[in-house]
């Protein structure tokens, strides 16, 4: 029911397809590089789990809230380990918790299982599997 009945709704606002995700799409990714692929002058663009892969990817790299231009909701909060006097097994803890938490925001992720964080000095490597909609995703990130 809609507040002018005499206008109808779109199908969409109906309810008819809200519960169905468009096929999500992501520039393509360079994980060795870290950076975005080009051909001939264009970003190259991949759909499905490989573009949720990509979009985990730079979410795990991305510090949550440093720049105005992305939302909240993006990006994570592992900076907040730096210099504190945690214990190393809680230092790893509250990484695959922060890991979590910043991953289950986007509605294609069902799912963080396996996650697995170490300490060297100064820089984190991440390991785990995203379950997604499209199946599962392994990601590895050797150093943040």
């Amino acid at each position: 029911m809609t507040l002018f009945p005499l206008i109808e709704a779109p199908a969409e606002e109906a309810g008819q397809s809200s519960a169905v995700l468009p096929l999500y799409r992501e520039i393509a990714w360079d994980f060795e590089q870290d950076r975005p692929i080009w051909k001939n002058g264009a970003p190259q663009w991949v759909t499905g789990a490989q573009a949720v892969a990509t979009w985990v990817w730079n979410t795990l790299h991305y510090v949550r809230a440093s720049l105005d231009l992305f939302s909240w909701s993006w990006g994570n909060e592992l900076q907040a380990l730096t210099g504190r006097p945690f214990s190393q097994a809680v230092k790893e803890s509250e990484a695959a918790r922060y890991i979590r938490d910043c991953l289950v925001v986007n509605p294609y992720i069902t799912d963080v299982q396996q996650v697995s964080v170490g300490f060297s000095g100064s820089t984190l490597s991440i390991r785990c599997v995203v379950q997604t909609i499209y199946g599962e995703v392994s990601v590895d990130v050797p150093e943040i």
